[in-house]
């Protein structure tokens, strides 16, 4: 069994992922750290690969699953405004390390806070699949 919330965190969760694969990609020009780009080929690595999960979950279940894009028309908790992704899309050297790391943060923050909403709602999260997925995105993101 699985809830409408279920559903709903899932599509909202493959949005704000793609927001991060998105900030992950800027690394690759925009920082002279190597450090900074190795965290950045571990979030985009795990990001990915847990968008390919909550496709496969909703389609499974025959729910509508979002495209690649959907995070432009979805706002989910701690993603970037298009404003913040454009001056981060700016940035080079330092300034966009620190611009990064500061969105990454309030991103994963906002992970954390979809995860908390889900858990309010009765008998969300509850199927093994679902909170084993809440789980991991919760020590993740935490870490």
């Amino acid at each position: 069994g699985y809830t409408p919330a279920d559903v709903e965190f899932m599509q909202g969760m493959i949005a704000h992922h793609a927001q991060a694969v998105e900030m992950t990609a800027l690394l690759r020009t925009r920082t002279e750290r190597d450090d900074m780009r190795r965290l950045g080929e571990r979030i985009d690595l795990s990001q990915a690969d847990e968008i390919n999960m909550m496709r496969a979950w909703l389609r499974d279940r025959g729910q509508a699953v979002p495209d690649e894009h959907a995070h432009h028309t979805h706002v989910m908790p701690g993603m970037l405004t298009p404003e913040q992704m454009a001056r981060l899309a700016d940035a080079r050297g330092a300034e966009f390390d620190r611009l990064f790391l500061a969105g990454m943060i309030a991103h994963h923050q906002g992970a954390l806070d979809m995860v908390a909403d889900l858990l309010r709602k009765p008998g969300a999260g509850q199927a093994s699949d679902v909170f084993e997925f809440v789980s991991d995105v919760e020590s993740d993101q935490r870490m």
